[in-house]
This record gives structure tokens, sequence and C-alpha cells, in this order.
């Protein structure tokens, strides 16, 4: 979330004082007197997550932090997308793909002293997939049938449909195991059995998490401190990174100086990494006359996708024709699906009797969204089609679009990697309700032939381009600025997470 000392950074460095700004940058941040591994690592962030509860909230930054650090799921993913042990120790499938059995890590405990078992874990399932639930994943959780506990250190599920990538999905920060007793505080105060507590959240500028002594293997924590610091202007994210007050800044908005970096490779690394986020111009499908098929092929005709990743992410993006990125296992290539032709864009407007068409583009505070909002904001005026963008900030837009659906056009970024079941929630924030994409999803689902679970992935991605449920626009490539020091980071973003135990420095 932007914050007026990003804003501030920003006026100093628009004024051309390149040099002197970094200088008074610096004395914006809190002092840090300590050197070397005595002093937190210091990672920056885009935006400030409004709380810290993941599967309470539907904010990536929560699972920025909290992921791993505080709290933890039975998996965790590896860089390939894949499932490794976590609190859960091995598990096994039937052939079915239906019954899955997870043995659970022995004497561990939550920060609050409670111990980890079988019944937390049971715990965690039923709430996330109760009627009240408000877990952005909640289906995950609402295709387990029913959950046995033989032991406390063994969980046996039983789902309704096969689901053969299971251990990949519980590794998602709105699988994390909570405590019972103190689930309802964790928004505030995250109890979970990570390496890492909240030491202080100062709110707009920071949060700062201290190693845990009770933490299962405390003698392996290499960071002993670690601080966050939101950072929602590039021109400040990169002033930051170059005057040493941020040690790490994955995904940050520094394509534009990268050559900086790249010429200290002493002082500075420099990572692009590939992404499973969807970056699209989501559409309002209740919002007339956008539930016509014909108004949304319009609006996804009339995008240059190459223009905006340029405009929106410098370059730094592959073009997308659905909702699957091109490295995820079944994609099927499907940016010839409404590919752009202003032409042709109006002619279908025509077509639907569409004229004068005035529409609204709410645009969250990331780089990506404000940038390429412009240029399409202008695509579409070329084709008949009148764009009032409006500024927004991040909770405005979590309430009014993602929550109250307040809204005709967004441009956002879909960062989990397993979230194509989201065109089957018919309450979902765009509003698409297709029964023949619910019954090919279910037949999906159902598949426990992986060919056939192929071939009917494959079609529902075509079917999801062809009704332009939203205009697909790119898979973001992230770009990694760190200290050369840093050792550990990601080289790919299977989902968002900063996971301190991965790294050490010098």
């Amino acid at each position: 979330m932007e914050t007026s000392l990003d804003r501030r950074r920003f006026h100093l460095l628009s004024l051309g004082a390149a040099g002197s700004a970094c200088t008074a940058l610096t004395a914006g941040w809190p002092a840090v007197a300590q050197t070397g591994a005595t002093r937190p690592l210091v990672l920056g962030m885009t935006l400030e997550p409004p709380g810290l509860d993941p599967t309470a909230g539907a904010a990536s930054a929560i699972g920025e932090i909290v992921l791993y650090n505080v709290m933890e799921p039975l998996t965790k993913v590896a860089q390939d997308g894949g499932a490794q042990p976590l609190l859960a120790l091995k598990w096994s499938v039937a052939a079915d793909q239906k019954t899955w059995t997870f043995v659970l890590r022995p004497n561990v405990r939550f920060h609050n002293g409670e111990p980890f078992d079988a019944r937390a874990v049971k715990f965690s399932f039923e709430r996330a997939a109760a009627p009240g639930s408000v877990n952005k994943d909640r289906r995950v959780f609402e295709n387990i049938a029913s959950i046995a506990t033989p032991d406390p250190l063994t969980v046996a599920l039983t789902l309704k449909h096969p689901e053969p990538e299971l251990p990949a999905l519980l590794a998602q920060a709105t699988a994390v195991i909570v405590e019972p007793k103190s689930a309802g505080g964790n928004a505030q105060n995250p109890v979970g059995t990570g390496p890492y507590r909240v030491a202080q959240w100062q709110r707009g500028a920071s949060l700062t998490l201290a190693a845990w002594p009770g933490y299962r293997d405390a003698a392996a924590i290499r960071i002993p401190r670690a601080q966050f610091r939101f950072i929602g202007e590039p021109a400040a994210q990169v002033a930051a990174l170059l005057a040493g007050d941020v040690d790490v800044f994955q995904r940050a908005s520094a394509a534009r100086a990268l050559a900086q970096f790249k010429a200290q490779p002493r002082r500075f690394q420099v990572i692009t990494a590939s992404s499973r986020a969807k970056t699209i111009l989501a559409i309002n499908h209740q919002r007339a006359p956008l539930g016509d098929v014909r108004v949304r092929r319009a609006i996804a005709m009339a995008i240059d996708r190459k223009a905006v990743i340029q405009a929106s992410a410098d370059g730094h993006g592959v073009p997308i024709g659905s909702f699957v990125t091109p490295d995820t296992p079944g994609y099927v290539d499907c940016t010839g699906i409404n590919a752009y032709n202003p032409a042709a864009a109006k002619a279908l407007l025509a077509e639907a009797k569409v004229s004068g068409l005035s529409l609204s583009l709410k645009l969250p505070p990331v780089p990506y969204a404000r940038q390429g909002g412009e240029l399409i904001a202008a695509q579409l005026a070329a084709v008949g089609i009148a764009v009032r963008i409006e500024q927004i900030e991040w909770a405005q837009w979590l309430s009014s679009v993602y929550g109250s659906k307040a809204y005709d056009l967004t441009v956002i970024s879909h960062v989990e990697p397993h979230d194509f079941g989201n065109f089957a929630r018919a309450d979902y924030y765009w509003g698409y309700r297709s029964p023949a994409f619910n019954a090919l999803y279910e037949r999906m689902q159902a598949a426990a032939d992986p060919v056939q679970r192929a071939r009917l992935f494959g079609e529902a991605q075509r079917l999801v381009a062809e009704d332009a449920v939203a205009a697909f626009l790119y898979q973001p490539q992230w770009i990694t600025v760190a200290r050369a020091g840093v050792k550990g980071l990601w080289t790919k973003t299977p989902l968002f997470a900063n996971d301190l135990s991965a790294l050490n420095w010098a």
C-alpha cells in the first residue's frame, strides 16, 4: 500500500536530484545501527497486507509475510510448483486419487504452546470449508468428503472428486494449519508453528519478524530477525536498494533501472523469474452490457497485449490468451482467440448494437496496473469505448472490487498457481456464470485418468478464452534485486512467498 513516505521519496526523485535524493531517503528510514548478521535482513514489498490471516483474506501480501515463516501448511511448494514435506513428513494416495493419507511431523507445537496434531489439521480444514468461511480457496476444502484421524499423527482425507494436485494445493497460504483456540485472532496476532513470530508492525511502514526460540529446529534458523518494508513507488524502491536500506526486493518494479544494478555485480544480484501469475483486465459480467459475450470479445480484441506488456512491465511478460501460463502442465495456447483486431472489435460492438459505451476502470496502486491501465484506456477509446480511470488504494480494491463487485473493469494479477476453479464460482468477483463451463469443470475434476484430465483441461482453457471471461493479458516475469551476499533466492516464482528458511546472507 502506498504511504506518505513513499510519495515524498518519489517527489524528491522527480526533481532530478538523484544523488541527493538517495541521501535524503536514507534519513527517512528508521535507523539501523547494527551491522552484518546482527541486524535484520530487510525485504521490500510493494503492498502492505490488510491483515495477517491468509485463511481469511484475499491479498497475496499476507502470504508473502506469514507463509512458511509464521504459519505452515502440511506441505511446502517447490520452485517447479510441486510439493515437498513440511508439517506432513510423507503422504500416499489411492489409485482413484480420492483417498489421501498424511503422516504428520511429531513433536511440533504452536507458538502458544499447544500441540500440533491431527486434531488441528481436521479443525483447520473443516473451518476452511464451513458455510461461513471466507477462505478464497474454499472449493479445495469443500471437496473433502470426510477427515479421519486414526491417531494423533495420521490424517486421512477422502475426497468427493479426484485431485492429483492436492499436495501442491495444500502448500498454499490458504491451507495453513491454525491452532483452534487462537484462530479467531490470527488477523492481528497470527499463531502458527513456523520459525518466526511477529515482533512489531508499524502500520504504513514496516513489519518485523523475530525467530521463535521454541521452534522445533531453532538451531537451523540463520536469520534471527527480518523486517518487511512497504514501498509502493517504483522510484522509491530503486532508491532504497541503491542506498542499501533494503537487502532483498522480490518482485520489484525496477525494470527501468536494471542497468544500474547489473553494472554493480559486487553489490547487487538481479534475478528475472518466471511465474504462475496471470495479469488480466477483469470484466464485471453483472454490469450491462458486459454480460454480452460480443462486448467482452470486443474489449479483448481492442487490446494489443505486446504493447501493454511494454507499458505495464517494461517488456517483462509473455502474452496469454486464457487463464493459464505457458509453463503450467497442460497449457494450451489460446492467444489466437480474441487476438488484437480493432476492426473486428468495432464490428462486434455494432453487432451487439452498443455505441457510446462508457466504462470505469479501477486501478489498484501496483505500478503494473497504473502503467498498463492508461494504455488500455487509450486502446479501448480507439474502438469507441470511453474509459474513466479511477485510481484506488489496495484496501478499496479489496472491498469495492473484490468484495462488493462495484466496478466495470480492473487490471489485476492473479498470482496463485492453482486458481482455475474460480471460473466455477458463481459468487466470484467477475460474475461469470456458465453451465457449460461448470459441467466441463466437474467432468475434469472427476477424471482420475491423467490423459483424460489433461484433455478436458485444454477444453476448459479454450472455453474460458472463447467466452472472453476477461481480457487475458500476460504472464509477468518478476524481477528480484538483492545484495550480492544473499543466498537461496528463488529463480522461479510458483507463488508469492518470502521463505526466510531458504535464505542466508553474509
